[in-house]
């Protein structure tokens, strides 16, 4: 039963992958601290802030909105993981984990987010019915 944000498995292993995130990153350039540093742990940490802001909120679109700027964070932050590679601030051992680990949650996301969103249209057509 899901009582918090906490109890929520996408949440569980987006915080996961933003702790991860944060070690790997201790290692990247000095100079890179203003910018891909700071961009990437933005990007990693805004996943789980938004599902847990989203789902401290009033209305089910509104949960759902969140839900689709965390899956965009996973997006930015896919994109940021390439540049660390391809910069050689990451191996391959090491972008493999996190990426891996970034598209399981955009795939947990998208399902939450289709799962919601039929939901919510459901609850809108019935109210429709009812002339509410």
């Amino acid at each position: 039963m899901i009582k918090t944000f906490k109890d929520l498995v996408v949440w569980q292993k987006s915080y996961v992958l933003t702790l991860d995130v944060y070690k790997e990153t201790k290692e990247f350039p000095t100079d890179e601290k203003y910018g891909l540093t700071s961009q990437i742990r933005r990007a990693a940490a805004s996943i789980p802030f938004n599902i847990a802001e989203g789902y401290g909120r009033r209305y089910l679109g509104q949960y759902i909105q969140f839900l689709k700027i965390a899956y965009a964070s996973g997006a930015e932050l896919e994109t940021q993981l390439l540049l660390a590679k391809d910069l050689e601030y990451l191996n391959q051992a090491k972008f493999n984990d996190l990426f891996e680990k970034q598209n399981e949650i955009e795939r947990m996301l998208a399902a939450l987010i289709r799962a919601l969103g039929e939901r919510h249209l459901g609850i809108k057509a019935s109210r429709c019915r009812e002339g509410e």
